[in-house]
């Protein structure tokens, strides 16, 4: 960090300590002695900081940090193995083996491969958080607490990469955007602005724009393939989560069916969710509907490198979610003009797989999740 005439913050082994945060951490080797439900840690760090006991603040908020981390990879480690697992299974010969029968058969085994992957996962046995302080964390809301907290232990390093978190989330937090303008107008901030919670697409999908801006197209193909491969990982770990997530306070009743539509209901919101969740920020905005910004870099880079084979499926993609979008529409009217000179078959105009299969599943998430709510919301009427 740099200030005015040439005055400055040393960077060297604090900052690395910045980046490695999650260095020590292991979902499978978590220390055992650190154990403990997520509200509690989170309690204690927000009473601490009433308190202003600024560095027990700072260590209750960051264990309750690592262990919201611990509880998402537990999940989703579960959910993955069992969906992976249970198509294995053999369902048993029953003479009258109704479809109710072979759902339930289903449940159950879905059910037994859960609980005994759970029992591996200390995680798993803690009390589960309530929706508000998970969407706290989903939010980023407890890097806020933590700023302020470094900002009173002169740690100004760690409070800087604790607002660039937080802002990264919550880019129009007047507060904190005013704090961290005035940061930047005192100091150069080169390497100092970390993301805590920076996802690897993220990091693919700039570095494959900074290339197509200095128009290398080639290298820009690499980096925005690889970021669209690790946003669909990132999106499938985000939809197992949800079903490993459902709303602890869902009602208590005796009712199976009624139970079963309710859990199923939360699975489905939070699945939907996902795509807002996931969404970057770049330079203080959302990039929405990221998954065809994507599609359109890739369209643009395969035509200047004379691949229209590699183009027009990609433009044909992007218009599965932008149909209206008139630049597209010419550019598929222009490979269609000259199929023939490109090479170009009628497979060439055909939506990618992944991308096909994606907008597929988020649009029927969507109109399951109307359907649900308007049905029982009309029920309850």
């Amino acid at each position: 960090l740099k200030k005015g005439g040439g005055a400055s913050l040393p960077l060297g082994k604090e900052c690395c300590k910045l980046v490695a945060q999650y260095d020590n951490y292991n979902f499978r080797h978590f220390p055992q002695e650190e154990l403990m439900p997520i509200e509690s840690a989170y309690a204690q760090g927000l009473d601490n900081y009433a308190s202003e006991n600024w560095s027990d603040c700072i260590k209750f908020i960051e264990l309750s940090l690592r262990l919201h981390r611990l509880l998402k990879d537990s999940v989703t480690y579960c959910i993955r193995n069992c969906n992976a697992s249970h198509v294995q299974l053999q369902e048993p010969v029953m003479a009258s083996s109704t479809g109710d029968m072979q759902i339930f058969w289903r449940i159950l085994m879905r059910a037994s491969c859960l609980k005994k992957c759970r029992m591996h996962f200390p995680a798993l046995s803690l009390p589960y958080p309530r929706k508000e302080v998970m969407d706290d964390f989903d939010n980023r809301l407890p890097y806020r607490y933590m700023y302020f907290a470094y900002v009173q232990t002169d740690d100004l390093q760690k409070a800087l990469a604790s607002a660039h978190t937080y802002l990264q989330r919550n880019p129009e937090d007047p507060v904190m955007t005013r704090h961290m303008n005035q940061y930047k107008r005192e100091f150069d901030l080169e390497g100092a602005l970390i993301d805590h919670e920076e996802r690897p697409y993220e990091v693919s999908f700039l570095k494959a724009v900074t290339l197509f801006n200095s128009e290398d197209f080639s290298s820009s193909i690499s980096h925005m393939e690889q970021a669209l491969s690790q946003y669909l990982q990132q999106y499938s770990l985000c939809q197992a989560m949800c079903h490993g997530a459902c709303d602890a306070d869902l009602p208590q009743t005796k009712d199976l069916y009624p139970t079963l539509a309710d859990a199923y209901v939360d699975a489905l919101r939070c699945e939907v969710k996902c795509e807002e969740n996931l969404m970057p920020n770049v330079g203080g905005y959302f990039v929405e509907k990221f998954i065809a910004t994507m599609y359109h870099y890739l369209q643009f880079a395969y035509y200047k490198l004379n691949d229209a084979r590699s183009a027009a499926p990609c433009a044909s993609s992007y218009v599965l979610f932008d149909p209206e979008d008139k630049v597209m529409r010419q550019n598929m009217l222009y490979y269609q003009s000259y199929r023939e000179q490109w090479g170009l078959d009628d497979h060439s105009f055909t939506p990618r797989v992944e991308a096909l299969r994606y907008y597929n599943h988020t649009t029927l998430l969507k109109q399951m999740l109307a359907f649900a709510e308007n049905y029982l919301q009309s029920e309850v009427g």
